[in-house]
């Protein structure tokens, strides 16, 4: 996962606490936490995640 440029989100404090990171790959994208950037990274379909961000949002 190293070859991959993760982001935080502009509305995520400057100390960090209680971020995600996201990182774009081919076809999935990349989580991991920010505070542990070298811990586990959950990777997931494109489809799977926004379907998820559009159920969160009803």
């Amino acid at each position: 996962m190293d070859e991959v440029t993760w982001r935080k989100s502009s509305y995520s404090s400057s100390d960090g606490d209680q971020c995600i990171e996201l990182a774009g790959m081919a076809d999935k994208v990349a989580l991991r936490d920010s505070k542990d950037p070298h811990g586990p990274v959950l990777a997931v379909p494109r489809a799977a995640l926004r379907e998820a961000i559009r159920a969160a949002d009803e």
